[in-house]
């Protein structure tokens, strides 16, 4: 028997024996991450780190993935005209939702149809193991538009995928297919177009079969190992997020791409 609730208005969570499925949907081909969904996705995690009777979590999107921060979102154009302390607050919410994630002590399984984008690689990456449809792509878009890429994320990727393949990932910004990202690491496994969801439950049930103390120590002793030096490395980087937002390429690669044409950077 399961059993259901929902955390704000797009997330539900899905228990049933030792498996939870937490689902974000905001019901359109986006799905975009707005802040409000960042601090409840946050929510979530922490909800479930109190929870002992859950082995594994299957964290998935709706129609797809996500296509990451959404850029309509009120509360982001708010930053633009907030002072630099007020600024470094409000970004706070997409490392904090990371961060709640990748804390859990249960085995996380993110499953991935058609896109994930941005903010939604950054979660997807703050878990342990990501299930792909063979048609779903990744992609960063920070640095073509003149950002970083914050959220905690780098090291996180170097971590998954080594140096050499995060800077392909990062500093290009181009799509990465399932089949590339699970040749280098990250995606575990490919499967049918909207199998996803199946998927990472089979593995999620693998997971909920074995001694649940056993699981949460080898799984904290493994994060801990890969991760030691992760805050120390990007402990700035909302900081930088913060700067690049104000520079004037930043300001051009945004209005190049409104208006489709190529952009013209300068340093500035």
């Amino acid at each position: 028997m399961s059993v259901k609730e929902t955390v704000g208005d797009f997330i539900t969570i899905e228990r049933e024996g030792r498996v939870a499925v937490v689902r974000f949907d905001r019901g359109d081909r986006i799905n975009a991450l707005s802040v409000q969904l960042l601090r409840d996705l946050a929510q979530t995690a922490r909800l479930l780190r109190e929870d002992i009777e859950t082995s594994a979590v299957v964290l998935t999107g709706g129609q797809v993935f996500t296509g990451g921060a959404d850029l309509t979102d009120p509360a982001i154009r708010q930053r633009a005209a907030a002072s630099l302390l007020e600024r470094r607050e409000m970004l706070r919410a997409g490392p904090d939702m990371c961060d709640a994630w990748e804390a859990l002590d249960q085995v996380t399984i993110v499953a991935i149809e058609g896109f994930c984008i941005g903010g939604g690689v950054a979660l997807s990456v703050s878990c342990d193991f990501r299930v792909t449809g063979k048609s779903a792509y990744f992609r960063l878009p920070e640095i073509p538009l003149g950002m970083n890429m914050s959220w905690h994320t780098q090291p996180r990727m170097v971590n998954l995928i080594g140096p050499s393949r995060t800077k392909q990932f990062t500093i290009f910004g181009e799509k990465v297919d399932a089949g590339t990202a699970e040749k280098w690491g990250l995606a575990d496994e490919i499967c049918e177009d909207g199998a996803a969801l199946a998927t990472a439950r089979r593995w999620a049930d693998k997971v909920a079969a074995l001694p649940p103390v056993s699981v949460r120590m080898a799984k904290r002793g493994i994060t801990q190992a890969a991760t030691a030096l992760n805050a120390v490395s990007t402990f700035m980087d909302a900081d930088q997020f913060a700067l690049a937002s104000t520079s004037e390429d930043h300001r051009e690669a945004v209005n190049a791409f409104l208006e489709k044409r190529k952009p013209d950077f300068t340093g500035r």
